[in-house]
């Protein structure tokens, strides 16, 4: 069974050498290729602004890595870490934040999102309290993404501010690449909307009635049938998980 990874590069390659390894046919098809932010400032500005930050919240693994890869040299990090799913948990211990910091839903659970998140947090947030969301943005670098949790921090009394770790961008396919991909056996990983939206961009007419997918969120799930995927399974982001799903469709 081909498997078409629509992961960022790095993340993909990673899902790609696991997916093999259990025995399947998977190749990396990015769909959302990553950059960094164009203002580093407001990054480093926020790591010398840390004193006082009662919590931070990454929205992903490449939030993680896009600010911790600007730490300078005694800036610690000893605020409580938000972590909607345990990609962005697993990247948070990588770049070497205690366990007992991290909140994160557990894998039991199957969601992974903000709204799994915030009964886990917000008995931590007091009127006044500042927590800073470490985001994504989009191609000119402005803050992109749902504005849910912040909503709720900020009715908590809680007091928001963002800062752009990173950019998500449209990839350009290789010549060559894309067409091999659409083969109605295969089945596509989506693990965004804004994938599912890429791949609509960057193949407008193409018919995926025939095509199968696995999707880690409903909204995920949503946007690949609106795009007129055939069958759309839903299964949570974990490689397990995702294997499981695989295997009974073989």
């Amino acid at each position: 069974m081909r498997v078409i990874v629509t992961r960022p590069r790095e993340e993909a390659q990673r899902w790609v050498d696991d997916l093999r390894a259990k025995g399947f046919d998977a190749i990396a098809l990015p769909l959302i290729e990553i950059g960094p932010p164009p203002d580093l400032h407001a990054i480093r500005e926020a790591w010398r602004s840390m004193d006082g930050i009662r919590a931070t919240m990454f929205v992903s693994g490449n939030a993680v890595r896009g600010f911790f890869a600007h730490r300078a040299a005694g800036n610690p990090f000893d605020t409580r870490a938000w972590a909607p799913g345990p990609g962005t948990r697993d990247a948070l211990r990588e770049a070497g934040v205690d366990a007992a910091q991290i909140d994160c839903p557990p894998e039991e659970d199957g969601q992974f999102d903000s709204e799994a998140l915030w009964p886990r947090v917000r008995s931590q947030v007091r009127r006044g309290d500042r927590v800073l969301l470490v985001r994504g943005g989009n191609e000119h670098g402005q803050v992109a993404g749902r504005e849910w949790l912040g909503q709720q921090v900020e009715a908590a009394g809680g007091v928001v501010s963002n800062v752009v770790a990173y950019v998500r961008r449209a990839p350009t396919w290789p010549a060559g690449v894309a067409p091999q991909a659409f083969d109605a056996a295969a089945v596509w990983l989506f693990s965004s909307t804004e994938a599912v939206a890429n791949l609509r961009s960057l193949a407008p007419r193409q018919d995926w009635s025939q095509a199968a997918a696995r999707a880690t969120h409903p909204r995920i799930r949503d946007a690949a049938l609106k795009l007129g995927f055939g069958e759309v399974v839903l299964c949570a982001p974990t490689l397990a998980a995702v294997a499981t799903s695989l295997e009974s469709a073989r």
